[in-house]
């Protein structure tokens, strides 16, 4: 069977974080540091919620697809993997959504 295409991003990411910056962009990404990836997460973010305004589901397939890349990223640089992700989505389920932030705040 092959493989989830997240999943195999998220390897190819891996991969991606002791290759030469000059011949990866994922590579330049890690070389830049987690700060530039969580401004390039913030960017695309932005950039999704605005194709999502304009109704454009070709241009918010395109953005989100880029956030998705980008948050990847930044997880692999933190050490977060999208097991760990879930998880914390099976910890949650069942819980109401009041619930569980009215939780993180106590």
């Amino acid at each position: 069977m092959a493989q989830d295409p997240i999943d195999q991003l998220e390897a190819t990411i891996h991969a991606r974080k002791g290759a030469d910056p000059a011949t990866s962009y994922t590579a330049k990404l890690f070389a830049r540091g987690r700060r530039k990836i969580a401004q390039k997460v913030g960017e695309e973010a932005v950039e999704t919620v605005i194709a999502a305004l304009v109704e454009d589901k070709a241009a918010l397939v395109g953005e989100a697809t880029d956030l998705v890349f980008h948050l990847l990223v930044l997880l692999a640089e933190c050490d977060v993997t999208l097991d760990d992700i879930r998880a914390e989505i099976a910890r949650r389920e069942g819980v109401s959504g009041i619930d569980e932030k009215a939780a993180r705040k106590a």
